[in-house]
């Protein structure tokens, strides 16, 4: 009976038994035995050889010179970052082709690895050589010491853990959103998965880039600005004179000034010092300053500076000239020091604090404040100064630096009310964000370069190097910029990504070296490293003016029988 059903079988048996391999048939040809489809890797091993040519050119091109020199580990943290960004751009078109056209050939990988590993250690060689050359020479064209050689090998080392780092984070970015991917498949087609994985792997970096790191940054800084802002300079004592903010009879308390108004008030020069310079007596000049504890509002604290000017007489002197410092409160002392040499003392110099955070953190911050606070102050003396008959009232100038020229221009608004605020008015180092400053570029005459514009609308002038001042022509100007030619802080912009800048088309800046050409993204990028250590450079470069206010006040408001050679004088006596 047995035999019967085995010889015989069912049709399901029959389907059954067809599948049991016979001995003439090999067991390895089976579909049973046939080997499991191969599970795709989350994450890729090996690197991509299409994002590690282009991480090698970028590479190389972040050694190219851009407007001023940079110190071994900037350079080796810019050359790292500007290597990743063009591995993650190659890796990038490498996942577009071979989802266009398939899968790479091994062969056509291997080729393309083997040309890699030939060409691009003469490369990296010929750049770091070329780099070494180019930094000298940029160097030397602003006047600073040369860097021992050893450097190179420090900026390769720094490079190399940079985009290793980079590199780490990007591949642990890309395995939790292949891990997410995974989890969304069982719910939703795989495209759709990764979609998924992706969005929230992008949203959970982003918040954790802003949450933890920027937000951390910058309350960090503001416990830091906080604490450096109750401090007090080395050398900085109460004044003893009534003239001066915090002194005594001062309706400003000194321990609401902030460590760079007490700094401000602490620095004018002695009357036997203005006396030996002007040749004839001095008097002694008055400095005003509120500080951001000084009164609870920018209008209280205004009111509180034309109040302690009235007391100390401001309105009385030659000159009155308001100074928008920069975000801590900061002001070059050179600036009123100058002023005051000019005068033999007959001056009257105020200012006000918006916040103790540095330039950097209040830009990027809340540029409003120092809009508010430069609107309150310049309305608040210029009300108190008009008020006053035309024949007897001071000479009003403007001075702004920085951060501070941006809000000295957001308050007047247009070029026109700027040249009417005042008798005069002095920008340094105005910032790429500055309105009026781009009006007045972009409408300059046709045979001036951008970087030294003509502008004879308006009795306007620009000055790359202050000594141009000393030799103009006609009536003053009622409004002087003084931008360096390798400032970051002028020349930097968006466009700066896909366009080049007109600062390096034509006729160049004898400070911009002609080995710096542009490159999209790349030089956008060398120009935002820059602004790092703007300040870090010689006088008459980069974001660095000091001295250069003298011939700056020179050409706005002489006194009577100045010189050039007393300019030269007052620029030698402040360190020039």
């Amino acid at each position: 009976m047995l035999e019967q059903v085995v010889a015989s079988p069912p049709g399901w048996q029959k389907a059954l038994l067809s599948r049991i391999p016979s001995p003439r048939r090999p067991i390895e040809d089976t579909p049973l035995a046939a080997a499991p489809p191969a599970r795709r890797r989350i994450v890729r091993s090996s690197l991509s050889v299409t994002g590690a040519g282009l991480a090698a050119v970028f590479y190389c091109l972040s050694f190219t010179p851009s407007l001023l020199p940079r110190a071994w580990f900037l350079q080796g943290v810019v050359a790292g970052i500007t290597a990743a960004m063009g591995y993650a751009l190659g890796a990038a078109g490498g996942a577009v082709a071979r989802r266009l056209h398939g899968p790479f050939r091994a062969r056509t990988t291997l080729i393309a690895w083997s040309a890699l590993a030939a060409v691009v250690p003469v490369l990296m060689v010929i750049f770091l050589w070329l780099g070494t050359r180019w930094q000298r020479d940029l160097r030397v064209r602003l006047g600073m010491a040369p860097v021992p050689e050893y450097d190179i090998a420090r900026t390769v080392w720094a490079s190399l853990l940079t985009f290793g780092l980079l590199l780490l984070i990007a591949r642990m970015l890309r395995l939790a959103t292949y891990g997410c991917a995974l989890l969304f498949r069982r719910v939703v087609p795989q495209r759709a998965a990764y979609c998924a994985g992706t969005l929230v792997v992008a949203v959970l970096a982003y918040s954790a880039f802003d949450g933890l790191l920027i937000a951390n940054l910058f309350a960090t800084a503001d416990r830091l600005a906080a604490v450096e802002n109750n401090g007090t300079g080395n050398g900085v004592t109460v004044p003893a004179s009534t003239l001066r903010s915090g002194g005594p009879q001062s309706l400003v308390p000194w321990d609401t000034l902030g460590r760079q108004g007490r700094a401000f008030v602490a620095g004018t020069p002695r009357v036997d010092e203005l006396t030996t310079f002007a040749g004839r007596p001095a008097i002694e000049p008055i400095r005003v300053y509120a500080g951001l504890t000084s009164a609870d509002t920018l209008r209280d604290r205004a009111e509180l500076v034309v109040r302690e000017m009235d007391r100390t007489g401001a309105f009385d002197r030659a000159v009155v000239a308001v100074i928008t410092p920069t975000g801590t409160g900061w002001i070059d002392n050179r600036v009123p020091r100058s002023l005051e040499f000019m005068y033999a003392g007959d001056t009257a110099l105020v200012s006000m604090q918006y916040s103790y955070l540095p330039s950097f953190f209040a830009f990027m911050g809340d540029r409003s404040e120092v809009v508010n606070a430069a609107d309150a102050l310049i309305g608040a003396v210029r009300a108190r100064w008009a008020a006053l008959p035309a024949a007897t009232r001071p000479r009003l100038l403007l001075f702004g630096e920085s951060l501070g020229t941006y809000g000295m221009e957001m308050t007047f608004g247009t070029p026109e009310r700027l040249v009417d605020g005042a008798d005069g008015a002095l920008l340094l180092g105005p910032t790429f964000a500055n309105p009026t400053h781009r009006v007045l570029t972009e409408d300059r005459t046709d045979d001036s370069p951008i970087w030294d514009p003509t502008y004879t609308r308006l009795p306007v002038e620009f000055a790359d190097d202050a000594a141009e001042l000393r030799n103009l022509s006609g009536p003053p100007p009622k409004v002087v910029y003084l931008q360096n030619a390798t400032d970051p802080v002028v020349w930097w912009s968006w466009d700066l990504l896909w366009k080049k800048p007109q600062w390096l088309v034509g006729e160049r800046a004898p400070d911009v070296t002609p080995d710096m050409h542009w490159y999209p993204g790349i030089t956008f990028w060398q120009i935002s490293c820059d602004l790092v250590f703007s300040n870090k450079v010689p006088t008459g470069h980069g974001h660095s003016y000091r001295w250069e206010t003298v011939d700056g006040w020179a050409a706005l408001a002489a006194p009577p029988g100045w010189t050039t050679a007393d300019s030269i004088r007052l620029r030698v006596l402040l360190g020039g």
